[in-house]
């Protein structure tokens, strides 16, 4: 097979099925009215308020200049509130309102409603999730040792 295909790339799918994962969730999200992107950070602060931004954005694989709009956006919407740490005011928590933390009910509908949309069983649906994460991270780091290489070298 022509390597320089575009159906020869693993890339094309997986950007292709993001693009249409994005596209099946935002009927599902605007009754909340949150965007994609938005509702990964309430996701995690639903799992867990109170993190640090640097925190967030570890968690969503995002640096601070996409978590920051983000932010602000959803504290505009009063979904929650930023604040400096009293113990360190280098670093920003991240609260949810009571506003923020409602609307975790109203979006329990929203994953069994994505499921049904897929096609797939539990058991394969779970395998990709699994085959996903671990591509993610095994290209994570190799990314990162590239970095630190380069570093290394002048």
């Amino acid at each position: 097979m022509n390597p320089l295909l575009l159906d020869s790339q693993l890339c094309f799918p997986l950007y292709a099925a993001s693009r249409a994962m994005t596209a099946a969730y935002a009927p599902l999200l605007e009754p909340l009215g949150l965007t994609y992107p938005q509702y990964l950070v309430m996701l995690v602060l639903w799992e867990g308020d109170g993190l640090s931004v640097t925190a967030l954005g570890e968690r969503l694989h995002l640096d601070s200049g996409t978590v920051t709009p983000l932010l602000k956006k959803l504290e505009a919407m009063q979904y929650l509130t930023r604040r400096r740490d009293e113990r360190d005011e280098r670093v920003v928590r991240v609260s949810l309102t009571t506003i923020g933390q409602g609307l975790r009910k109203k979006a329990l509908t929203v994953p069994r409603a994505l499921f049904c949309q897929t096609g797939l069983d539990l058991k394969n649906l779970a395998r990709l999730r699994e085959e996903l994460m671990t591509l993610t991270h095994t290209l994570r780091a190799a990314n990162a040792q590239r970095i630190a290489h380069t570093k290394e070298t002048p």
